[in-house]
């Protein structure tokens, strides 16, 4: 376990994690932040198609200006992949404090602070900022101690010479199977990609289906799997984790039902099940959340459940602060002894300057 203690650790570097850790900086903050993706910024990565361009959109009736400018996409709208290289490149110049590939846990309470739990070892913070967004891949639910290893594809040809499971029905997995199968066509492999979904239906847009099929007319070696659940994680004889996966069950009248099942190994399966908000992880840590009634919501739905937040974005967890896309479209804000949503836009400007105002309150809280 690391033995500093950071003033802030901030969990996800994408626009809000780094505003963060960029005023941070700027006003003599000890801080670190924690990526799971490759790189900072994964989630946009993963989220924009290529070329979109993005915008310094902000909303018309806001009275602030950019206030973390550095961060600012420019006026002219630019492609993602060009906004992209430009914060990496700020990140460098900055030489802000950031890891990446870490996997947040649990934040647990010390005496000294807060222990944030990570897939890399623990890290100890005086505050910590959630600022991991809204588009949080779903867990792949299999029992046992093996968890999944991929939820998409970096490098295609590193599935060159095995069988490999995609799971998942829509664009994003066959967009990897796809991948998948030109690798190993060019490559003269002969091992197939298993495309397994648990409905019986794949469910993909004309423009994908195309191209999937001009693939396998070439060659493509792929073996459907609809109706396929993944059912169990284990480790076998060799110590290597496996997914098992259902593919037929067969109902027996004496109650002993027969099922046909496929093994692989877990870093052979990519699953593309699509995302889900923040409310699962509220839920672990604790922090409070209020589910929408009729009449009382206005950007949310009836049933949507909404952070409550402090007017300085302080969840109902002490020490810990939620902003950027965790908490859009909206939030329940704490005012003056009453509740109320608070419209949230999901805007690059949003999560920039939710950062400029976590940090002036965590510097009046540490007495900065």
């Amino acid at each position: 376990m690391n033995n500093t203690i950071y003033d802030v650790l901030i969990i996800g570097g994408g626009p809000a994690g780094l505003s963060t850790a960029f005023i941070c900086q700027k006003n003599g903050l000890s801080y670190l932040v924690l990526e799971s993706g490759k790189a900072v910024f994964q989630g946009i990565a993963n989220t924009y198609p290529q070329g979109k361009l993005v915008y310094a959109s902000k909303p018309k009736d806001a009275p602030e200006p950019f206030l973390v400018e550095e961060l600012r996409p420019p006026d002219k709208p630019v492609t993602v992949e060009s906004y992209l290289q430009y914060v990496q490149h700020f990140v460098q110049h900055e030489n802000l404090n950031v890891q990446t590939e870490v996997a947040f846990e649990d934040i647990r309470e010390e005496r000294d602070g807060l222990t944030v739990v990570t897939s890399r070892g623990n890290f100890k913070g005086k505050k910590v900022v959630l600022s991991f967004g809204s588009n949080i891949p779903r867990e792949l639910s299999v029992y046992g101690d093996a968890k999944m290893v991929a939820k998409n594809v970096d490098d295609p040809t590193k599935y060159i010479g095995v069988r490999t499971l995609v799971i998942g029905g829509g664009n994003t997995a066959a967009d990897v199977v796809i991948a998948i199968l030109k690798a190993k066509r060019e490559a003269n492999d002969i091992h197939s990609v298993y495309w397994a979904h648990i409905s019986e239906k794949f469910d993909v847009n004309k423009e994908t289906a195309q191209r999937l099929g001009e693939e396998i007319l070439l060659g493509g070696n792929i073996r459907l799997l609809p109706g396929a659940t993944p059912r169990i994680g284990e480790v076998d004889d060799e110590g290597v984790d496996r997914l098992v996966i259902r593919i037929n069950e067969f109902k027996q009248a004496d109650g002993i039902d027969l099922y046909h099942a496929m093994s692989f190994p877990m870093q052979n399966v990519i699953a593309c099940i699509g995302s889900q908000g923040p409310v699962p992880i509220f839920d672990k840590l604790g922090i409070q959340t209020i589910a929408c009634t009729s009449g009382v919501c206005k950007v949310a739905k009836d049933g949507d459940r909404l952070v409550l937040l402090t007017s300085e974005f302080e969840s109902t967890r002490k020490g810990v602060y939620v902003v950027g896309g965790a908490i859009s479209p909206s939030f329940m804000k704490i005012c003056e002894g009453s509740i109320q949503e608070e419209r949230h836009p999901n805007l690059i400007y949003t999560a920039v300057n939710d950062a400029a105002h976590v940090v002036e309150a965590i510097k009046k809280s540490l007495g900065r």
